[in-house]
Order: C-alpha cells, then structure tokens, then sequence
C-alpha cells in the first residue's frame, strides 16, 4: 500500500455545495491541493462569481453552478449538467446550510421549516441526485456537515439542532443503504471555527469568546485549516472502510464536561 496514494484525490470530482465561501471553500480548497476538481454551487450568481474569484486568486480552476439545493427538480438539473461539462462526481459534501437564532416560542413554523429544509432536506436532495452515477462507477464519497449541534442542544437554535440531528442519522441510513456498493457516507462536525461570521464574538473579553475557550480543552477556536486534514482523509480512499461515522473537529468539546468552578 502506498499510503500517499490512498490520501490523494487525483482524477477526483468534488461537488461542495454552498462552497463560494466559509467552510465549503475551505473544504474545497483543502481537495483541490489534494488533486481533485473542483465543482461548487451557491444560491445566487453573485455568490458564484465571488467563489469563482476566490479560486481563481488562489490558482485554482473550480466550476461554479447557481442552484437552489431544496429545489429537487433543479438539483437533478445541476447533477446531469456537471456530469456532462465535467464528469461524474466522485466527491458528495453537503455544506450548504442556515441557522436562525431564536428562542423556540418566539420561532414560527415557517421559519423552523426552512431551516430543516436547506440543513436536512437538501442534503438527501443532492445526495440521491449522486448516487446513482456513484453506483455505476463503482465507488463514492459522501460528507454530510454535521455540528456539535447533532449532539448537544443549546439555547435558540432548536431548528438548527433538530436539522443537524437528523443529518446524523441521515448520515447514517445512507451508509446502511449503500455501503455495499462501496459508497461512503460520513458526517464532518466542526466546532467553534474562526470565520468572518464569528469574527464580532471572537474579540477578546466577549463573554461567548471566553465562554467557547474556556469549553474547549484545545482553548482555542478551530482554524478552517483544521479541517482540511480530516475532510480529505473522509473523501479519500483511506477511508473506504470507515462508514456512517461522524468525526467531530471540535478541539475536544464534546469530551470535557467544562471547568470545575474556583
């Protein structure tokens, strides 16, 4: 066994939605310098040609798709498109996702539905829109973004924890369903990660910043960068026996019980 080889994504297509920025463009960036061609969708072309700007400054040739990832018909759309401009797709990783902060009785149902929809729905949308040419190509590499969210519950994000939750065991079903035709499906959680979004919460002496080091056995935030080494062994084939598992990149949160009280 060449053990670089198994960790390399040459010859590899991977679709990383809602990647123009964030983690999924972390992600993706993190397959590219493993090898693999990248293909990415988001919401709106503004948020596509600021994504395909991004890779290009980076000297990365990525493919940039609009779609709305809870919208199936379109989603099958965009499936047989890139299978035509660009192959089969190797990679799944769901990552595009929304979260609404708010108090459960203060929440309507229109407002936990959307989020189930873009953080639960869409990605069994997309992933049975793949899996069929992972089937007849004989292999497949499902990533599903979970969140420490899938564990833990926490004040105002019910939808969110509830979405994240159910994107576990979804995780779960698929690799049930579809690991005999060597199908992978597994979870990444991130932890507490530092993006432009956390960057107002992450100043020094803001009670969430001291709140979230002091959780953390790490006592730090995660950088996008811890991320890369865990995405791409999930994507890769050092991973074809390890299926319907959720590897959570959270500097030890979900370990520790917290700090006893001075």
């Amino acid at each position: 066994m060449n053990i670089n080889k198994n960790f390399s994504l040459e010859g590899k297509i991977a679709l990383v939605t809602g990647a123009a920025y964030g983690i999924g463009f972390a992600l993706a960036k993190s397959y590219a310098q493993a090898g693999a061609t990248i293909v990415f969708n988001d919401i709106n072309q503004e948020l596509v040609d600021k994504g395909l700007k991004s890779y290009e400054e980076l000297g990365i040739k990525a493919f940039g798709y609009v779609c709305d990832v809870t919208n199936e018909p379109k989603v099958m759309e965009l499936v047989e498109t890139i299978e035509k401009e660009v192959g089969v797709i190797d990679i799944l990783v769901n990552n595009a996702g929304i979260i609404k902060r708010i108090p459960m009785l203060e929440m309507k149902a229109e407002e936990f539905r959307q989020v189930i929809d873009v953080d639960l729905t869409a990605p069994f949308i997309v992933a049975k829109a793949v899996i069929p040419g992972m089937i007849k190509k004989g292999h497949g590499k499902i990533i599903n973004i979970c969140s420490m969210m899938s564990e833990l519950g926490r004040e105002t994000v019910s939808a969110y924890a509830a979405a994240k939750g159910g994107l576990k065991m979804l995780t779960k079903n698929i690799a049930s369903e579809y690991g005999e035709y060597n199908i992978q499906c597994n979870g990444l959680g991130p932890g507490y990660i530092e993006t432009p979004q956390t960057a107002p919460i992450r100043t020094p002496g803001h009670p969430f910043n001291e709140f979230i080091i002091a959780k953390t056995p790490a006592a730090r935030w995660g950088k996008p960068e811890d991320l890369a080494g865990p995405a791409v062994f999930l994507a890769s084939d050092a991973s074809d026996f390890v299926n319907g598992h959720i590897l959570y990149v959270d500097g030890g949160i979900l370990a520790y019980i917290g700090k006893q009280p001075q």
